[in-house]
């Protein structure tokens, strides 16, 4: 791997087994994520089976909001040199209504109930 690492321009540089505090702005970055991640899953009463959705949600929403390490702008807005827009947020695990496409009578159900978890 050394080579491959090399030939991309790659700096590999191990940590020890079981030492996360060689990792630390990584394992920062992993810790805010997993909890808020669980806070989102917490609030939203979901099953654990969910923690990936909330892990997808939780990524999205950092990446938005604006953080003091980069002067008050959002990762968002550094990569693509525009403010995030707002307008398409909804609440995680709100109640919503999926459309049936399936309609064989009049009096059939117009609408599923469910989750909203993105």
């Amino acid at each position: 791997m050394q080579t491959w690492f090399h030939d991309h321009g790659i700096i590999h540089q191990p940590s020890c087994v079981a030492t996360p505090q060689q990792n630390g702005v990584v394992e920062r970055k992993h810790r805010h994520l997993l909890d808020v991640a669980r806070a989102l899953r917490f609030q939203a009463n979901l099953p654990l089976p969910f923690w990936g959705e909330c892990v997808l949600t939780a990524t999205y929403l950092i990446n938005k909001l604006p953080t003091p390490i980069l002067k008050f702008k959002s990762p968002h807005q550094v990569l693509l040199g525009s403010p995030p827009s707002y307008s398409s947020l909804r609440v995680f695990g709100c109640l919503c209504f999926a459309k049936n496409m399936n309609i064989q009578h009049k009096f059939d159900e117009r609408s599923k109930l469910g989750i909203f978890v993105g």
